[in-house]
């Protein structure tokens, strides 16, 4: 049997396994509900916000949290050395807020000048955030997020009533053209089948945990028993590890959709969304070279080939490679649906998306070994340093 026909059939063994699991763990995964009454005594919730060069959307997202419809809400929000008006924007809002009547909300404005050796800038001040916060639950989130009035109002009730220290929602994320949102929102399916993060809903710790930038809301106790950001100080993938954490410790998780009441455009341009990724997607690898090109020769043959082989073979291979082409349209549009209400029309871009995703895949793997390491939000971090919080974290 030839190399290409067993990469046919065990592709097909592949996308079928992924399918039954998707199609049988559907109970997993949910949407939040709404509250139906808040707790007598609501708790103290701190939101925590890290904004750099956020001008165009930090006053927008404050907006939002200043309009919750929860009676115990206190905002932090942690300039981290913007170089635009990101701080003058935060000044002005929090000046407003105190001379507007009907927002109770405390808003507070820290703003941090220097970035202390051993941390990642945004891992730096949301620990900073947390060091001024007074609350019995922490909400880490990003400054680009749109909030539903009830956002937090349904997410603390549903965390008392089933006991939950840490409770994490997916947005929907928009974005504007279908290239665009085609390789966004494929990003979104090959991390979700390559992570299966309706797992973290299970109650064993043995399970992967997972945790989401636009949403964190974990339990203080919780929190500080994980170590805080400190233990996390050097990984960019900040909010996923900080859920793997909370998971391993033994702490109820609920990954729940939130696409009904969070929205974000994680990237405006194309451009911006490859050279976003490029510079944590090489952190997923474990900073392992044999890592990254297994998962660069999954993309190829798991994505690409089925489209390539359905297209240019026309025998019983290209059969195979069709019904694997199929499975693969029928679980994006499910996800989407399921994850963002959206109905994946964007499907037939699949084969470019992944194009992109692997162009995006290598190149940061190069950058990061030409580099020595990576810029994160204007800051150079050596990639021994990344390889070395990474091994004292795994141990």
């Amino acid at each position: 049997m030839s190399i290409l026909s067993l990469t046919a059939l065990v592709g097909l063994l592949y996308w079928l396994y992924v399918t039954r699991e998707v199609f049988q763990s559907k109970h997993l995964f949910g949407t939040l509900p709404k509250a139906e009454r808040l707790p007598d005594k609501p708790p103290l919730v701190s939101v925590i916000i890290a904004a750099k060069e956020e001008e165009g959307s930090i006053q927008d997202t404050v907006r939002y949290l200043l309009s919750q419809n929860y009676p115990r809400l206190e905002i932090i929000a942690v300039n981290d050395r913007s170089m635009d008006r990101t701080g003058v924007k935060l000044d002005e809002l929090r000046k407003w807020s105190e001379g507007t009547s009907g927002i109770a909300t405390p808003l507070r404005i820290i703003h941090i000048t220097q970035l202390p050796q051993g941390w990642l800038g945004k891992n730096h001040a949301l620990y900073q955030g947390y060091l001024q916060a007074r609350g019995q639950y922490l909400l880490f989130t990003d400054a680009d997020i749109t909030f539903a009035p009830d956002t937090i109002a349904d997410s603390i009730a549903y965390m008392q009533k089933e006991d939950v220290q840490h409770l994490t929602l997916t947005p929907t994320m928009t974005a504007r053209g279908p290239l665009l949102r085609g390789f966004v929102h494929f990003f979104l399916f090959a991390f979700a089948l390559f992570v299966r993060p309706w797992r973290a809903n299970l109650e064993s710790a043995r399970e992967p945990g997972i945790g989401i930038g636009a949403f964190n809301l974990v339990k203080r106790t919780a929190y500080e028993a994980v170590g805080t950001h400190r233990a996390i100080a050097l990984r960019p993938d900040d909010d996923l590890q900080l859920g793997i954490a909370l998971k391993r410790a033994g702490f109820r998780q609920r990954l729940l959709s939130g696409k009904h009441l969070l929205r974000v455009e994680w990237y405006p341009s194309l451009r911006e969304a490859i050279r976003g990724l490029e510079k944590n997607l090489f952190s997923g690898f474990r900073y392992s070279y044999l890592i990254a090109l297994v998962a660069c020769l999954g993309q190829l043959v798991g994505f690409l080939l089925p489209w390539l082989g359905m297209l240019l073979l026309w025998d019983w291979r290209g059969a195979v490679f069709a019904v694997n082409v199929i499975l693969q349209i029928w679980l994006y549009r499910r996800l989407m649906q399921q994850l963002m209400s959206r109905h994946g029309d964007e499907a037939y871009l699949l084969p470019v998306s992944a194009a992109l995703m692997l162009y995006t895949m290598i190149r940061s793997v190069w950058l990061t070994w030409r580099q020595g390491g990576i810029y994160w939000r204007g800051t150079f971090y050596a990639l021994h340093d990344l390889k070395e919080a990474h091994a004292k974290r795994t141990k």
